[in-house]
């Protein structure tokens, strides 16, 4: 398979300068050592794995219940991937499932930038690593996006490899973390169609419900449906409606209608502007058609992930949670713009310091990082 980098100019085929991925290790350990100095500065080092941020209850109650296989009184709403993972992890190292959690959310984080790295090269993975709050904040203080992450590269690497059972393992594990998981399988199928591998299709089709299966079937024993989560998103995302619905009819509705913030709208709207750029770039320049000629099935989850994102239908969550939901697709993104990459040392060096600070206020409340201070200072 011809490969995207030595035959478009705006990706480096040696990448000789970006940095080492000794040095990124060095920029994202400061950066989380900022992040969690500044969460203690401001009095929330509680919300660490803690049920006060974002759908960490959705993750550690199940924990429990599968640690325990006793799920009288629990609620199914997120996927089980990183309750059945942070469950495991807590067995076998018989630590508690909460700091369990913190560990998978942040070992996750560090092996997606490993792949991403070896994916992509040093600049992708730098600014990968240090652009986003809300990586930050489900890195270090729990969420799913670190192992799905970490699971779809996994995916992709092993594919580049041409080692596609392991390439339809990992992403079928990818989607009982994320549904979304479903485009990374659909790509592989894809791809492996189009190279003519029927048999190879066939097993990675039967690998990837084995697992779904394995998955399922505490859902349908216990409570009586093996679609139990869909069902939840159905009842309280979309609110009985499709999934999706036309492009950036939610996102422009909550952006016009939200009560939130201004700084929050202008948040999100920077990073729909940021995937809208990628897209465009991509299709104009040609770049998009060169990669899907070498990685079909990379190009095939992008493509997928870059529709749904645009056309969730959740009043609640298109908007804001898009710099969130968004993150599975950042990668391709910046290989998309890498021409455009301010890549300086002083700049991911800054950015080490200056998104994680922020991440955690985030965290914490703007408003209540001022009144924390002069609590601690006194």
């Amino acid at each position: 398979m011809e490969s995207f980098s030595t035959t478009n100019p705006r990706i480096p085929p040696s990448n000789l300068d970006a940095p080492l991925l000794s040095e990124i290790f060095a920029l994202v350990i400061l950066s989380y050592a900022v992040f969690y100095t500044a969460l203690f500065l401001g009095g929330g080092l509680s919300l660490v794995g803690g049920n006060a941020f974002g759908d960490n209850p959705a993750y550690l109650a199940p924990a429990a219940a599968i640690q325990h296989w006793q799920f009288t009184g629990v609620e199914v709403h997120q996927f089980w991937g990183v309750s059945y993972a942070t469950a495991f992890l807590s067995t076998v190292t018989r630590i508690p499932l909460r700091p369990a959690f913190v560990i998978l959310c942040v070992t996750a984080s560090l092996a997606t930038l490993m792949l991403c790295h070896r994916l992509w090269g040093g600049w992708v993975a730098a600014f990968f690593c240090l652009l986003s709050l809300d990586w930050f904040q489900r890195s270090l203080l729990g969420g799913a996006e670190p192992l799905f992450i970490a699971l779809i590269l996994a995916a992709f690497l092993t594919l580049r490899r041409e080692k596609w059972a392991w390439s339809a393992v990992f992403a079928a594990l990818a989607t009982v973390v994320r549904p979304y998981g479903l485009f990374a399988l659909l790509g592989l199928g894809i791809q492996l169609l189009w190279k003519r591998r029927f048999r190879e299709c066939i097993y990675a089709v039967l690998m990837a419900l084995l697992i779904g299966g394995l998955y399922a079937w505490p859902l349908a024993h216990y409570f009586g449906n093996p679609l139990a989560n869909v069902a939840s998103y159905q009842h309280n995302d979309w609110h009985g409606a499709p999934p999706f619905t036309f492009p950036f009819a939610s996102i422009l509705r909550d952006t016009l209608l939200s009560p939130a913030p201004l700084t929050n709208r202008a948040l999100t709207s920077v990073w729909v502007m940021l995937m809208l750029l990628g897209a465009v770039f991509a299709i104009k320049s040609g770049d998009l058609r060169r990669y899907a000629r070498s990685y079909p099935a990379e190009t095939c989850f992008a493509c997928f992930y870059w529709v749904a994102l645009f056309t969730y239908s959740s009043p609640e969550w298109a908007r804001a949670e898009f710099p969130r939901f968004a993150l599975p697709l950042l990668p391709w993104t910046l290989v998309f713009l890498y021409s455009d990459l301010p890549k300086q040392r002083w700049v991911v060096w800054s950015l080490a310091v200056i998104t994680p600070a922020l991440a955690a206020a985030s965290a914490i409340g703007i408003r209540n990082i001022l009144p924390a201070l002069v609590r601690r200072l006194h």
